[in-house]
């Protein structure tokens, strides 16, 4: 779906969201509020200066208060591979950018991630994946990390990666992929108004992240959310026992 229908589906009554060179930022009505929107557009490559830049969008948010939500739009291609960028710490800029976004998610500002188009790698991960909830319209094509370069990485013929990513969702590209895994939590109905479809992601948005379970609910992720619970769990064993230590110490 193109950014220009997109935003006519999200905010019939008008909106005053900009896109410069593949930069999205501004903001739209929703319901009886504001909606907050950044992202990238147009397989847009993601470098230092457009991650600091989104970074900057979204921590004005954070500054301004009132719990308002933010939309992030995503159809880009993955970080810029330059020398000057990984020279300059892009790695950085990304980890900022994903950082912003928990950080606006930890002081009540909800964030919503929604995929239109392509996304990868580092670009993927410091938008789409660094939201409370993420959705996506049919068509979408996130992955992490495409089968060709995976297959460059580990040094595993196409073919047998091809043939194991039938059958395993973690590392598979596709936007199927991403939903059985409890990445994509929900796919939006393109041929019905997205605002309210929005709005209702916001207004259901869980209070702590359930990926991990959706992934064993949906067969993508089988061993991921027990994994999780035994580390909490094992965590709050060792914590018990140097509190313990504490309290008991001589003088304490």
């Amino acid at each position: 779906m193109p950014l220009d229908t997109l935003l006519a589906s999200l905010f019939p009554a008008g909106h005053a969201v900009t896109v410069a060179d593949g930069l999205i930022s501004g903001e739209g009505p929703l319901t009886d509020g504001r909606l907050a929107v950044i992202g990238i557009d147009g397989d847009t490559a993601l470098g230092l200066e457009g991650a600091c830049f989104l970074a900057g969008c979204v921590l004005d948010v954070v500054r301004a208060g009132g719990g308002r939500p933010i939309l992030v739009l995503i159809d880009s291609d993955s970080q810029r591979m330059s020398r000057r960028d990984e020279l300059l710490g892009l790695n950085e800029y990304l980890a900022h950018l994903a950082k912003a976004l928990l950080l606006a998610d930890a002081q009540g500002h909800p964030t919503i991630g929604l995929l239109y188009g392509h996304s990868a790698a580092g670009a993927f991960i410091a938008t789409a994946l660094a939201t409370r909830v993420l959705a996506a319209l049919p068509g979408a094509h996130p992955s992490v990390m495409d089968l060709p370069s995976v297959a460059r990485v580990t040094k595993l013929p196409l073919e047998t990666l091809q043939d194991m990513a039938r059958s395993t969702s973690v590392f598979a590209p596709g936007l199927d992929n991403m939903v059985r895994t409890g990445a994509v939590q929900a796919t939006l109905d393109p041929g019905k108004p997205l605002g309210p479809q929005i709005a209702a992601l916001i207004a259901d948005s869980p209070a702590v992240d359930t990926r991990d379970a959706l992934g064993r609910e949906r067969g993508g992720r089988p061993l991921a959310h027990d994994i999780a619970a035994q580390v909490v769990r094992e965590a709050q064993v060792v914590r018990g026992a140097q509190d313990r230590v504490v309290r008991e110490a001589p003088g304490a």
